[in-house]
């Protein structure tokens, strides 16, 4: 058992960690990078001449670049430990769990850890107003873990609850980066989120039965 959990998620984790990592290279970064370049003064736009939408970018950074796509399979491979282990609850259950249920445990995750915090706590690119650090951390964890026993309680419980928290904004709106970019970032952070969940669910239930099907083989 503890083998078929290990081998599931550490395989779901780093496939979907790696396809997430090379997602945010192509469509999240740049937009970073982009706004980097107006926050530390390079380009400028408040009260100036117009300026390009495409400037340029840097290139390539191997260091930058693998370290991210490393720590982004390893978070997803945190994701899938916590998706198997609730996974494997629901099976003793009577779920059904493959690679096509696990689309909609992909969609349910994308939603608790992406969706809802996101609703009202966009992601943020550098240079923008923000709220405290803390305070916007332990809104985080509080509407995550509600979000995922809300949905939880939908689809195995007989009643549901709404738990509802303030989210912490920034008292003025300050920085030097336009909206266009902030918008275009949470646009492309929701897509490849829910793009890298669907994949994380869906591989993270393909595993799961097979290992099950491989040592049921064995036993």
């Amino acid at each position: 058992m503890i083998a078929r959990y290990a081998i599931s998620a550490l395989f779901a984790g780093a496939l979907a960690g790696l396809i997430a990592g090379l997602l945010q290279l192509f469509f999240v970064q740049p937009v970073l990078l982009h706004a980097e370049l107006y926050e530390s003064g390079t380009l400028v736009h408040f009260g100036g001449e117009p300026i390009s939408a495409h400037p340029e970018l840097p290139g390539f950074d191997a260091i930058r670049d693998g370290l991210s796509l490393i720590f982004t399979m390893l978070t997803y491979t945190g994701y899938a430990l916590m998706m198997i282990a609730v996974m494997s609850i629901a099976e003793e259950s009577g779920a059904t769990i493959d690679g096509r249920s696990g689309i909609l445990w992909g969609v349910a995750g994308f939603v608790a850890f992406h969706l809802a915090p996101g609703f009202t706590l966009a992601p943020e690119v550098p240079g923008v107003a923000a709220a405290d650090v803390g305070a916007r951390q332990v809104w985080w964890f509080a509407t995550v873990g509600a979000a995922a026993v809300a949905l939880w309680l939908l689809a195995f419980g007989v009643s549901w609850m709404a738990w509802g928290v303030a989210a912490p904004e920034p008292e003025v709106f300050t920085g030097p980066v336009p909206t266009e970019i902030a918008a275009l970032f949470a646009a492309r952070a929701f897509g490849v989120g829910l793009a890298a969940w669907v994949l994380l669910g869906s591989f993270a239930g393909f595993f799961w039965q097979a290992e099950g099907a491989r040592e049921a083989r064995s036993a």
